[in-house]
């Protein structure tokens, strides 16, 4: 089944024009994959990126839109991603960035695809653990920039993904964020009381 890509907000994606055509954005951005590009680089697939902050012992936490992340493409392969994000004078391009998640991102998409039933793709951190995943939203019509992860959802861990959490195996939303709770949980000082 094909993914379901939500649309970037216009204002995101020319901020991210303007970066690409700025050889001084580019120069600065130190990703040597972008400098040593040949050809036009194009921002592809834009993502929203939610960030799950305060997860409970239930595996309930708030979601918050954090940017979108755009794959930055040259000659028919992703060379770097671009983030923006919200300011108070709207969308702002944020930096270029290199690295595993952008391979990590391109894998899981590619794994996606095959799968029979339609999904509106998102990312969404963890920053509590470090953690990206490939967040498969099972309502594939709705806005990419609101929402809240249900139980039936996808979670496909990007690589590299935290100790004990295999990359690229999706898991429903109900069963990874319980196992994600226990990470995060400090474990009692050995004689405290329970």
């Amino acid at each position: 089944m094909p993914l379901h890509v939500p649309p970037a907000p216009a204002p995101a994606l020319r901020t991210v024009l303007t970066a690409l055509g700025s050889p001084t954005a580019v120069r600065e951005a130190r990703t040597p994959s972008l400098q040593s590009a040949r050809g036009p680089a194009t921002p592809e697939l834009p993502l929203p990126v939610h960030a799950l902050d305060r997860i409970t012992a239930e595996g309930a936490g708030t979601t918050r839109l954090a940017g979108w992340r755009f794959l930055i493409h040259c000659q028919g392969r992703a060379v770097a991603a671009a983030e923006t994000r919200l300011t108070p004078d709207g969308w702002a391009f944020s930096h270029f960035f290199e690295g595993p998640y952008i391979a990590s991102t391109e894998r899981a998409l590619r794994q996606a695809e095959t799968m029979q039933q339609p999904y509106q793709p998102r990312l969404l951190s963890v920053p509590e653990l470090y953690m990206l995943t490939l967040w498969l939203h099972a309502d594939h019509t709705a806005d990419g920039a609101t929402g809240h992860p249900a139980p039936t959802d996808l979670l496909v861990p990007l690589a590299p993904a935290p100790p004990g959490i295999a990359a690229h195996r999706p898991h429903r939303v109900a069963d990874l964020l319980p196992v994600l709770t226990t990470r995060l949980t400090p474990a009692p000082l050995l004689g405290s009381p329970a």
